[in-house]
């Protein structure tokens, strides 16, 4: 029996549903607050309480969130019993992915969808488990492959020791924890320590390249110094398709269902995951269709006479790539982009990529700070630090006379970006939506 303290985080719910998959009593505790991460909690009939000390008993295998301290009352609590076994989250997972050929993916933007993408493309091959950080996690007793989503934050991404890696990038993030672009990047060079085969760094990340990476690597990219590249490029507004160059000889063509550039890096990261596999390019580009998405990453709805994207993009690079795509998919149509930011700290360091980014949007709306994390000591900001650099944008909340406003912007592709609960809002506006 496994309980979790914290069981709607992200990484959280994914575990509890692996552990539950494999036939273990699994429930936790957590707010009484939705959550869409609890979805795949809830289909499996996993139970979730609020969160109360009386919930721990003696003799319980307990794993702890990693938003959650020593002080917090269950955690705190533990320490009264002699018979319970406790983890934290990303010790626990450290510990299981030794049972497989394990598969880390981390990097500042695209982990979840290259996470999600290469869970698809390997279980096309064989089995294969996956914990994704949208709250997804499945795996059988015949799972040959474990492919987890690696999260750097407080290098917690140290405690896995997984077969190969792939690092999407190392844009600054985190700045509540990371001193600097060195401190950031050194805990990039402390994880390629721990890879046991081999990393697939994307490689016209500048900062990577200055990685000081000394065990087996290669990389890929777009520029002709790359180990894996993709050339001949064609994008169009409901695919892309291009060739694959690997060590300067032509490895194969791909024609990909993805809208995007973030895209076709991630899916460039995967295929090298595959070509170092012996994979033909057949069976990666097979496997790579058949990825369907991850929640919450570019969620295309059609609502009467507009589209609907639903999207966690929270840094400025994500904004930037984010609306970038929806200008591709949905070209000469108005782009209104709703952003919930998340944590005062990155607005304040980012203020400015923040701006150039949304500021490719026809209309820009903002929505104030409200998670309990949002607010950081010696950072007083609130949303108009951001409101007031970007013209002609405006501040929305969820209320049924901003949801209204937003209605009448339309017909219209609304962009929804944040890493928090901004879904509220956009179901409000939907229900305004006029035929």
């Amino acid at each position: 029996m496994y309980y979790f303290i914290g069981i709607k985080g992200s990484g959280m719910a994914s575990l509890a549903c692996i552990l539950h998959d494999l036939g273990y009593e699994v429930f936790g505790s957590d707010l009484d607050k939705h959550f869409f991460t609890e979805e795949e909690l809830k289909k499996r009939n996993i139970r979730i309480l609020p969160f109360s000390q009386d919930n721990i008993k003696d003799g319980m295998n307990v794993i702890i969130g990693n938003a959650f301290k020593d002080d917090f009352c269950e955690v705190a609590t533990l320490s009264k019993f002699r018979n319970i076994k406790r983890w934290h989250y990303h010790e626990f997972l450290g510990e299981f992915i030794k049972n497989y050929r394990s598969f880390a993916v981390s990097g500042s933007h695209g982990k979840t969808t290259t996470t999600g993408m290469l869970a698809a493309m390997l279980n096309y091959q064989q089995p294969t488990g996956y914990l994704i950080g949208d709250g997804s996690g499945h795996v059988t007793s015949d799972s040959i492959n474990m492919v987890i989503e690696a999260d750097e934050y407080r290098r917690h991404f140290l405690a896995y020791q997984p077969d190969y890696s792939i690092v999407t990038n190392v844009d600054l993030d985190h700045v509540d924890y990371f001193k600097d672009d060195d401190d950031y990047a050194l805990a990039y060079e402390e994880f390629a320590k721990k890879v046991v085969k081999t990393s697939v760094l994307f490689g016209d990340d500048l900062k990577i390249r200055k990685l000081d990476i000394k065990n087996d690597h290669l990389y890929y990219g777009e520029n002709d110094d790359n180990d894996v590249q993709a050339i001949n490029i064609i994008e169009s507004s409901i695919d892309m398709s291009f060739d694959v160059i690997y060590k300067k000889r032509k490895f194969g063509h791909f024609r990909l269902p993805f809208v995007g550039r973030h895209l076709l890096w991630n899916s460039l990261g995967v295929i090298s995951i595959g070509i170092l596999l012996g994979l033909n390019a057949e069976a990666i580009n097979e496997g790579l269709r058949s990825f369907k998405g991850v929640k919450r990453r570019f969620v295309v709805e059609k609502v009467k006479n507009s589209t609907f994207i639903d999207d966690y993009a929270h840094h400025p690079t994500e904004v930037d790539v984010t609306i970038k795509a929806a200008k591709t998919r949905f070209p000469n149509q108005k782009i209104i982009a709703i952003f919930k930011p998340h944590r005062v700290s990155r607005v304040f360091r980012f203020k400015d990529a923040f701006v150039k980014a949304l500021s490719q949007a026809d209309v820009v709306c903002l929505c104030p700070f409200t998670s309990i994390d949002d607010k950081e000591e010696g950072i007083d900001i609130d949303i108009t630090y951001l409101q007031k650099a970007i013209p002609n944008s405006i501040i929305v909340d969820e209320n049924d006379n901003d949801a209204k406003t937003l209605a009448d912007m339309g017909p219209a592709v609304y962009l929804f970006m944040s890493s928090k609960d901004i879904y509220g809002l956009s179901d409000l506006v939907k229900s305004y939506q006029k035929d």
